[in-house]
């Protein structure tokens, strides 16, 4: 089915910031194909068609992008929003539990951009917008295992945005702070707790609950992935919300030691 109208492809897109970027794509002149593991309970809003996709699948990756190509006959852009949150401190996570982050978070990114790009390339045009965090950026005490796999993200979309450039694509990073969606809750925990740890978790754990609820409506960041998907002269990194870019500022502006402080009496830290 061919169409006249550019087509988005957004992984995770049944809710939080998947849901409202879809939507605000649809309202900025995109068809869009939307992504879920279980698409069939999705109702979604005109303009929104809805595929089965689980990103840790070479098979299932490889199958939605090629049904969407031969359905609509092109993908000009790839939103890899798809993710899961991992709370707890670095050494309260076995390494099983923190590949299967990865596995989501890093490795689901790169099959989605694996596949799209022969096709992109091919057309010489194409953007791939992945979602990072300011995380991918900052410390993030008792996030340790979702925090370096933002920044694996990060290191990989640069690096990936010099390779494919030359060829009309532009890989582009979103940096959300808090945003209000069921990231929490949806979050993996430590699998293997450890007392020493349990105080000073449980105080972040509060911390973080109320940044969450006082966050960012998941809009705000949909407006900014809209933004990235069609500016004409794409920066490489777009931070998304007043908190987000206060922290992007402080991290290159503000001297170490402050910055460390800072880091610590937001987290409550101890020592």
């Amino acid at each position: 089915m061919a169409t006249t109208r550019k087509i988005a492809l957004v992984t995770g897109a049944s809710s939080g910031i998947g849901k409202a970027a879809a939507a605000g794509l649809v309202e900025a002149g995109f068809e869009v194909v939307g992504t879920s593991r279980k698409s069939a309970g999705v109702k979604p809003a005109a303009g929104i068609t809805f595929i089965d996709l689980d990103v840790t699948s070479d098979e299932s990756v490889a199958g939605a992008v090629k049904h969407v190509i031969d359905r609509f006959g092109k993908i000009d852009v790839l939103v890899n929003n798809a993710g899961i949150g991992s709370i707890g401190a670095a050494e309260e996570s076995s390494i099983a539990q923190s590949q299967a982050v990865f596995d989501i978070n890093v490795f689901g990114v790169m099959r989605m951009v694996k596949e799209v790009l022969p096709h992109m390339r091919a057309r010489g045009r194409g953007r791939i917008i992945n979602l990072s965090s300011v995380q991918g950026f900052i410390p993030a005490p008792f996030m340790a295992v979702y925090g370096a796999s933002k920044h694996a993200i990060e290191g990989y979309s640069q690096s990936l945005d010099y390779e494919v450039r030359q060829y009309g694509i532009r890989a582009l990073l979103v940096e959300p702070a808090y945003t209000r969606t069921g990231f929490e809750a949806n979050s993996t925990q430590p699998d293997m707790p450890l007392a020493v740890y349990a105080q000073q978790g449980q105080t972040f754990g509060r911390v973080m609950a109320a940044a969450i609820k006082d966050g960012d409506d998941p809009a705000v960041v949909a407006k900014v992935i809209v933004e990235a998907a069609t500016d004409p002269k794409p920066n490489l990194r777009y931070t998304a919300g007043t908190l987000a870019g206060r922290a992007s500022i402080l991290r290159r502006f503000v001297p170490a030691w402050a910055f460390d402080s800072q880091i610590r009496k937001l987290n409550q830290l101890n020592g």
